[in-house]
């Protein structure tokens, strides 16, 4: 079977049924990073396991904001061109309450009830710092929109946070 059999599947799932689809595929996305990220962790440490995973997602950063420029031809360098494609991102995307303020030169982006977090506290696993890891794969996605373009965490697990935000992320262009 050939590519084009795949796409033909795909354009024959209902319009209605396209998103879930889509967002499903999301779902098990995160499930196998969660996965081998538990069993990392479970051999060598919570200590190796956010290493290995902060190393993955630094470059899945650039590829997929790589990906997202070509597929939806986005052309600009600007914090608005970034973040248009942010949220096409299969990290934003999977955000299940999110906030996201977009200006000229600076944007916010808040995960507000976070799904991988809750996942590990309602198995008993505690929260998982997982501040390094998003913080190299936003820096890598936007590096590959504007070099100029600088991430700020203003919170993220270990950070002690409030019940109503998990993290916060702060964007804009560097001033020469």
């Amino acid at each position: 079977m050939t590519r084009e059999h795949d796409r033909k599947i795909i354009e024959s799932i209902p319009k209605e049924k396209l998103a879930d689809f889509v967002l499903m595929h999301l779902r098990d996305m995160w499930a196998v990073d969660g996965l081998y990220y538990m069993g990392i962790e479970k051999k060598f440490g919570t200590d190796e396991a956010t290493e290995i995973d902060r190393f993955v997602w630094e470059i899945m950063g650039k590829i997929e904001a790589r990906r997202i420029k070509e597929l939806f031809d986005i052309k600009g360098s600007d914090i608005r061109s970034m973040m248009k494609a942010l949220q096409y991102s299969g990290w934003a995307l999977d955000l299940e309450d999110k906030e996201i303020d977009i200006e000229k030169d600076k944007a916010i982006l808040r995960n507000v009830k976070c799904r991988v977090q809750n996942t590990r506290i309602q198995k008993g696993l505690g929260e998982f710092g997982c501040k390094p890891v998003r913080w190299g794969f936003l820096k890598a996605f936007a590096k590959e929109f504007n070099k100029d373009i600088k991430v700020n965490c203003n919170i993220c697990p270990p950070d002690d946070h409030p019940e109503d935000l998990w993290c916060e992320w702060e964007f804009y262009l560097k001033e020469e």
